[in-house]
Order: structure tokens, then C-alpha cells, then sequence
């Protein structure tokens, strides 16, 4: 089978770079999205010469110039955009809506893979404020897709292990904490985690995939769904060391985002509905989706006893 020729929107950022060198090493032509909004930004800058080195092709083209996203987009088959959906960096969700309006008058995509990569923001129609714009603008965004015709395959990758494992899933680090560590209730909760380079590999594997057409794609390996204590536990095991836990009421969860800055409460509401709701684990995965690791058992995805190796003296 021909591989699709991929454009990848965001290929700068901390999800996109890894999904270029995915597609990079499954062999598919793959194009890179070079905007002049780039500036004076040098490392964004170096790492698209970077790509280019390894193979892949920038092409030149801005969200405010609607012509050069139609014609960036007429060059591939598959568009996959991983611009930031995260307050804490940049929050750049609703400016799909102009790839989208690209996407359609091309008229030649095979399928498009917004971005979205956490969790399925179909089932976050109770998700709390202000938390909850994350989940609405993609929802819009899916509208604008779906309304257009655009043949789809949405991405629900749970947990990034950078954010979630290396810290224990704390707030405010990414590093394990050295004496005490905070439970979320009763850290009995379910949570999916996931290597942010598994993600991207499973991500191109979805792409040329009749199976995953118009669906949505959950990431869920088996051995990574396990609770907080059991991540705890498995960091205890490796450094050989007890820590002492503090359980944290779901009230004083929640009672703690009124000190905080609009991007802190937007993490907090994010962190209630995954370790107090269990919003990632609390579902079956219904006719309209598929799981990763079951559509493709060859990918050897990383655990996280291993991920947590990197953290040792």
C-alpha cells in the first residue's frame, strides 16, 4: 500500500516533533508547517532545519493568509495538527477552524487529525469551569469537521507520562518529590499514562487505517491504566525508599483553585475529573472508537517502571 503524505501543523511543539519523527521513521513523505509568524524564534527555527535534515519538507504557510494553508494542504493526504490545547503555554485550539476551512476547499484529504491528544472531549460535557473551555472549543472544532465532510480520526492519548509520572502526577513539578507525596482521594483511582513517543507512534500507525476512519482512537495498553498508589509504588520499588503520603480531600482539591492564576485552575479542574472522577477510565469504549494497543500488538510501548528508570541517581 502507497504511505500517505503527511503535513503536520505544530510540528515545533512538544507532541508535533515527535509525531514528524514518527512519520519520518514509517516512511511516509512528510511535510512540516513553516509559519512566518515564526519571527525571531531560533530553537523553533533550528528544529524545522532539523527536520529538514532528516528528510522531511517544510512548507511555508500562515493561519492569517487562507490561499497558503489551501495550498500547504493540497501537497499531502493526511493532515495532523498538534498546535497547543494547554493554558500554560499557548491555547491555540479554535485556530484549527481555518485549517479546517483550508481542509475543505482543497477538497483532496484523506483524513485530518485535529488536535486533541488528551482526553475525549465528548465525554467532558460536565466538565467543570473554567477548565471546561479546553473541551468545548474542541468540541467546536470537531462540529466544523464533521459538518465539512472532512474524513476524521481524533486522538485520545490520557496522561502524558513528562507531565504525569516523572512528578508522581504533583502539581507544580515535573521531578519525583523527595519525601512526601500528595494522594489525590484516596489515589485508588484509575489513570491511563502514556509516552508522549508511543503516542506519536500509534498516531501514524491510525492514519493509512481503514479501521479508524471517522472514529475515535483511545489509547489505553493495558499495562499503563493502574491508579496513583500503584505509580507511587513502583518509583518506591525502583529507589528503594518509602514515601510518606498526604491524602487530599476532593473539597480541598477544590477549594485550593481560588489561590491560583487562570491557567492553574484550568490544570486543577483537569486533574479533579482524572484522579477524584476517573474520567479516563470510567467508560467502555463503544462502537465509534478502537483501542490502540489492541489494532496494533506489534508497537512494544513503553511501561513505566521503565519510564521512571530515567529519574534515578
Amino acid at each position: 500500500m502507497v504511505k500517505s503524505k503527511v503535513l503536520v501543523v505544530g510540528g515545533t511543539g512538544y507532541i508535533g516533533k515527535r509525531i514528524v519523527k514518527a512519520s519520518l521513521a514509517a516512511g511516509h513523505t512528510t511535510y512540516v508547517l513553516q509559519r512566518p509568524e515564526i519571527g525571531l524564534d531560533i530553537d523553533k527555527l533550528q528544529m524545522l532545519l532539523s527536520f529538514k535534515e532528516q528528510g522531511a519538507r517544510l512548507v511555508e504557510a500562515s493561519f492569517s493568509d487562507h490561499r497558503s494553508l489551501v495550498e500547504a494542504v493540497k501537497e499531502v493526504d493526511v493532515v495532523i495538527c498538534t498546535m497547543s490545547g494547554v493554558h500554560f503555554r499557548s491555547h491555540n485550539i479554535l485556530l484549527q477552524l481555518k485549517l479546517v476551512e483550508a481542509i475543505k476547499e482543497a477538497g483532496n484529504i484523506k483524513r485530518f487529525l485535529p488536535s486533541e491528544f488528551g482526553m475525549d472531549p465528548a465525554l467532558m460535557g460536565d466538565a467543570i469551569e473554567p477548565g471546561r473551555v479546553t473541551f468545548d472549543e474542541k468540541m467546536e472544532v470537531r462540529k466544523a469537521i464533521e459538518e465539512a465532510h472532512i474524513p476524521y480520526t481524533y486522538i485520545s492519548a490520557n496522561c502524558f507520562a513528562g507531565y504525569f509520572v516523572g512528578n508522581l502526577s504533583q502539581l507544580g513539578t515535573l521531578v519525583p518529590p523527595k519525601h512526601k507525596v500528595c494522594l489525590y482521594g484516596d489515589g485508588n483511582v484509575k489513570v491511563v499514562y502514556m509516552d508522549e513517543d508511543d503516542v506519536a507512534t500509534y498516531t501514524i500507525k491510525s492514519i493509512d487505517d481503514p479501521r479508524t476512519m471517522n472514529k475515535t482512537v483511545y489509547l489505553r495498553p493495558p499495562e499503563n491504566i493502574m491508579t496513583q498508589r500503584e505509580l507511587i509504588a513502583k518509583w518506591e520499588k525502583l529507589k528503594g525508599t518509602q514515601l510518606e503520603k498526604i491524602s487530599i480531600s476532593e473539597q480541598d482539591f477544590l477549594s485550593s483553585m481560588k489561590e491560583m492564576d487562570y491557567a492553574g485552575q484550568v490544570g486543577v479542574g483537569h486533574f479533579y475529573h482524572i484522579f477524584y472522577e476517573g474520567c479516563l477510565t470510567n467508560f467502555e469504549i463503544g462502537q465509534n472508537a478502537e483501542e490502540a494497543s489492541a489494532l496494533y500488538p506489534e508497537v512494544c510501548y513503553t511501561r513505566m517502571d521503565e519510564y521512571l528508570k530515567r529519574f534515578l541517581n
